[in-house]
């Protein structure tokens, strides 16, 4: 074949160019905002499930270490704009700026906003580029922990997202209704799909313990130097006070002296923005018993290393680590917050206990470690629900079935769009 000459494109190039921008046009874009790449953990199975529904999906996050490796994973273009966590005046408008124009770039039909700084930025820019389908997720509640000033923005941001939205999705019943008594958001506008969680859990394959031998489960034990033997209790979360990892502290130490066989396997980092008290910080770096994997996304393993699981946190969006906890076959001991009251039937599939009381966590922890038969009871129960009632599927067709719906109610001109999508 001889070359083309210099500066010229081949003809068939030229059409495959245009058919390819003819097809991206056709297609329903959606943007996917997060504040920080780690959210796309949870949202990489859903954005597979859209694609294969005939969407082109665009991915805008803060830069982050973890990026590279998302973005390789989702096969989407992902852009990148600093956003603080923190309320920043200065910097958030700047980066309002930013995001309004990589929305006018893109031209989705659907913007898809996630996290209380992602969910502002992205609904206001994308209410200013005049997006015809804009939708806030809310993944939890951070005022709900808060106080004084601080709780004022949380409230005013939350509220501001959902007023912008054009729809507003939930993770859970229970936050749901906290949204609403707290008047965050209209009852007729926001709504959980399937049964709540952002995305199920993988039951069947990723969190299966039938698929984890015994093998396995030992290495994870010899890896962090817990005896074969050991009972083990293991928490999975972010290390901050919200997560109440100050009462896990205090109900290991008396644990600890009553079970010499006990060992706490800890998973996930420390984070700065909301640390736990400096002697909680001491003792689980300090305590041999106490054994701190940091953070690690391949977390089926370090389940099955575990007896049971424990979320002692002050609030939570929905609680998914208490279902992937109870899709391996453990009891999860949490706590009675919105959240976890979804994640976890209490009596059924696990415990629950007033939070910031360090006393309760421990009588229910002793409680299992007293009784094997109780955990496995409780832990197959969490398998079965798990099954049944979070299946991945069902949360990926009810985010679907909603694009289309407010696609056909709000696309001015574009039902076909959303004709086009469901086939």
């Amino acid at each position: 074949m001889s070359a083309s000459p210099r500066g010229r494109v081949p003809l068939d190039s030229v059409d495959q160019e245009q058919t390819r921008a003819s097809d991206e046009r056709e297609k329903t874009r959606l943007l996917h905002i997060t504040t920080v790449p780690e959210t796309f953990t949870f949202l990489g199975a859903q954005i597979d499930y859209m694609k294969s529904r005939g969407f082109t999906v665009h991915a805008l996050t803060s830069p982050g270490e973890h990026l590279d490796l998302f973005a390789e994973r989702l096969q989407i273009p992902v852009h990148t704009v600093e956003m603080p966590r923190r309320i920043s005046p200065l910097r958030d408008v700047l980066a309002l700026w930013r995001v309004y124009g990589i929305i006018r770039r893109i031209r989705p039909h659907i913007v898809h906003a996630h996290t209380p700084k992602g969910g502002l930025l992205g609904t206001a820019a994308a209410y200013l580029a005049g997006v015809p389908v804009r939708v806030y997720h809310i993944h939890g509640l951070p005022f709900m922990t808060a106080s004084g000033f601080r709780r004022v923005l949380l409230r005013w941001s939350e509220k501001t997202s959902c007023r912008l939205a054009s729809q507003v999705l939930c993770v859970s019943p229970s936050v749901r209704k906290v949204a609403v008594a707290e008047g965050i958001c209209p009852p007729a506008k926001i709504k959980v799909p399937a049964r709540g969680s952002i995305g199920g859990v993988d039951a069947l394959d990723r969190f299966n313990p039938d698929r984890t031998t015994p093998d396995a489960r030992n290495a994870v034990r010899a890896r962090y130097g817990m005896p074969e033997d050991a009972v083990v209790i293991g928490f999975v979360g972010r290390i901050v006070r919200d997560k109440g990892v100050g009462e896990l502290v205090e109900a290991w130490k008396w644990l600890r002296e009553e079970y010499a066989n006990l060992h706490l396997l800890v998973v996930g980092p420390f984070e700065p923005q909301d640390p736990v008290p400096p002697d909680a910080e001491e003792c689980l770096r300090s305590d041999r018993r106490v054994h701190l994997v940091g953070l690690d996304w391949e977390t089926p393993p370090l389940y099955a290393a575990m007896d049971l699981a424990v979320l002692p946190t002050y609030r939570e969006g929905f609680g998914l680590v208490a279902l992937e906890a109870g899709a391996m076959r453990l009891p999860v001991v949490a706590t009675l917050v919105p959240g976890c009251v979804d994640a976890v039937r209490d009596g059924v599939t696990g415990t629950l206990v007033e939070p910031r009381d360090a006393n309760a966590l421990a009588d229910a922890l002793r409680m299992y470690l007293n009784y094997p038969a109780l955990r496995r009871a409780h832990g197959e129960a969490g398998r079965e629900r798990a099954l049944r009632d979070f299946r991945p599927e069902d949360v990926w067709e009810a985010t679907f079935q909603e694009y289309q719906r407010l696609l056909a109610s709000r696309c001015a001109g574009h039902r076909d769009i959303a004709e086009e999508s469901r086939l």
